[in-house]
């Protein structure tokens, strides 16, 4: 098994209350204190919320001293976006209906600049993630404020209490600031069974230390798109785990049965979980993850957004 489908389904496993089975191996690798120790950390940064419905509203202390820790030492922000021309140019944003589109040659992930609407996902504390996990996309919303990302990269055991947004974040920098939830919102399946039809989250998300500032005036979104026909000419875009700029691949979507989207694309590691899968450049039709915890070497999923995430998105959208 590769380590990119190990690491897709420690978070699936963990989520299933396999974390158990995980620290047994531990245990007999590094001693119960150590064990002691991790699990005290997993369990310090997960609550319950409401599973009936697959909903969590932080608590703002908490998301403050999770904001606070991502930049005391992780990660700095900085007064304005660079301009020199290597971490913002280009977006992606190609009309392949125009011709302009191409497939990478070969199928392969490479690095590439980093984008405002797109960003890196943190989990800072002591439950053995790097410092950035997974992926995630500012989506168009009313609010003006939603990020959407895979549900396995926010619920696991619980929903996690540690999370935050650095949108184009690249180098140690978050040219956009650090953005941390108020509230999360999963389907009711995959609380109750980690269902990966349904593997994606909305995360409304505010700015601590910036009120009234909204995400999507800062950074843009992408335009959401529900019943999607296939194939279809698209991008995938994701953080790895250990990489400080983010990576993509032009590839296409096709269909894995009715509820999955497969993308061939070799390299697409850990941590670009909740990375968006656009077409046309702005238009987002799926998050990686699902099938697999996301895919293998050679291939990455999405669930396909029919209408149980069309209702899921609106349901995040209300107050």
């Amino acid at each position: 098994m590769s380590s990119r489908v190990e690491g897709r389904e420690r978070g699936r496993t963990a989520a299933r209350g396999g974390v158990a089975v995980g620290l047994v191996c531990t245990l007999v690798l590094a001693g119960a204190g150590y064990v002691a120790w991790e699990l005290r950390g997993i369990a310090a940064n997960r609550a319950d919320g409401d599973p009936a419905r697959g909903v969590y509203r932080q608590d703002p202390e908490r998301a403050d001293r999770t904001a606070s820790a991502v930049l005391d030492g992780i990660v700095r922000e900085e007064l304005e976006p660079p301009t020199d021309g290597k971490v913002f140019a280009g977006s992606g944003a190609v009309d392949w209906r125009s011709g302009g589109w191409e497939p990478s040659d070969p199928l392969e992930a490479r690095p590439a600049p980093a984008e405002p609407a797109i960003g890196a996902l943190f989990s800072p504390g002591n439950d053995g993630d790097p410092d950035h996990h997974c992926s995630g996309v500012v989506v168009h919303s009313p609010g003006g404020d939603l990020v959407a990302t895979a549900a396995h990269c926010v619920h696991g055991g619980g929903f996690r209490t540690n999370l935050a947004f650095a949108p184009a974040y690249r180098d140690g920098v978050a040219p956009y600031g650090v953005w941390v939830p108020t509230r999360i919102d999963v389907d009711p399946r995959w609380t109750a069974d980690q269902d990966p039809d349904y593997d994606i989250a909305f995360l409304r998300l505010r700015r601590p230390g910036y009120p009234g500032q909204r995400l999507e005036d800062v950074t843009g979104g992408k335009t959401i798109a529900f019943g999607t026909e296939l194939p279809v000419p698209a991008r995938l875009v994701g953080y790895p785990n250990f990489s400080e700029q983010p990576l993509d691949c032009r590839t296409t979507a096709r269909p894995a049965g009715p509820t999955q989207l497969r993308l061939d694309c070799a390299d697409v590691p850990n941590g670009t979980s909740g990375g968006p899968v656009l077409t046309d450049g702005h238009t987002l039709i799926g998050v990686i993850g699902g099938r697999d915890g996301g895919g293998d070497d050679e291939t990455s999923y999405s669930i396909w957004f029919g209408d149980g995430i069309r209702a899921l998105y609106e349901r995040s959208t209300q107050p």
